[in-house]
């Protein structure tokens, strides 16, 4: 485990700081790479958000130092494309999941890698509530030896913070381009069968004495659900959740 110098304790928590802060969103992606370069060495990198209708497909890339065009054009035979698409969060090195020799003989290689100079790669998937939300990748030029296990420790370091963000982005694209239903906010948000009925009743707006009465549930238990389902769909209040639910689906 890399053992942070104060001076990378200081660069680390103003990384996270211009997480939370920067209101652009590629503003914030491009600093990302700025202030990371100076504790972990790369020499280009690309940082891709999950298309929101096809949450598998990457889009609207923010580069540092390489050429996008090459990268989307030869996705479809990126041998990594299962593990972007799991919803898991990973943080991980090529190497790790395909021997060094089987890569340089690969096509993604011969076609992305090589016309770019790069040889070895660093890659942190980005999900949160098991939904895929984007995906950064660290390149070195050949020549070059291998990312470190240090180097997926910072990335650690960051990788909550980044899939907050990410999630609070996709989340207010949602609810510009139209709220969810209740069948669609309690299947992405893993909400209980009594979660999603209450939601529901809600949504129809029903008092909290009526929903107890028709669930036959006491007002501390209906206050618990209520603060579960807050919880699960990362709101304060009613008035997010109605902002966010549709009144009717």
């Amino acid at each position: 485990m890399k053992k942070l110098e104060t001076n990378d304790w200081i660069i680390l928590n103003n990384i996270i700081y211009k997480i939370y802060t920067t209101e652009n969103f590629d503003e914030m992606r491009g600093t990302l790479f700025e202030e990371l370069k100076m504790i972990i060495d790369f020499d280009s990198a690309d940082f891709y958000l999950a298309s929101q209708e096809k949450g598998h497909i990457l889009c609207d890339p923010v580069t540092y130092n390489c050429d996008v065009d090459l990268s989307e054009m030869y996705e479809d035979i990126d041998y990594s494309r299962g593990i972007v698409a799991s919803g898991k969060m990973l943080i991980y090195r090529e190497t790790d999941i395909i021997s060094d020799e089987a890569r340089v003989k690969s096509e993604y290689y011969q076609k992305v890698y090589k016309p770019n100079n790069w040889h070895f790669a660093l890659q942190m998937v980005i999900a949160r509530h098991k939904k895929f939300l984007g995906a950064i990748t660290f390149y070195r030029t050949i020549g070059k030896e291998n990312f470190h296990y240090d180097d997926i420790f910072i990335l650690d370091m960051l990788k909550d913070h980044l899939a907050y963000r990410l999630d609070q982005h996709a989340r207010n694209n949602e609810i510009v381009g139209g709220k969810i239903t209740v069948k669609e906010a309690s299947k992405k948000y893993e909400l209980t069968k009594r979660e999603s009925e209450i939601l529901k009743a809600l949504m129809d707006g029903k008092t909290n004495d009526d929903i107890c009465n028709e669930l036959v549930i006491t007002p501390n238990t209906l206050k618990k659900h209520i603060l579960n389902i807050y919880r699960k769909l990362d709101v304060n209040n009613r008035v997010q959740l109605f902002k966010m639910v549709r009144e009717r689906g």
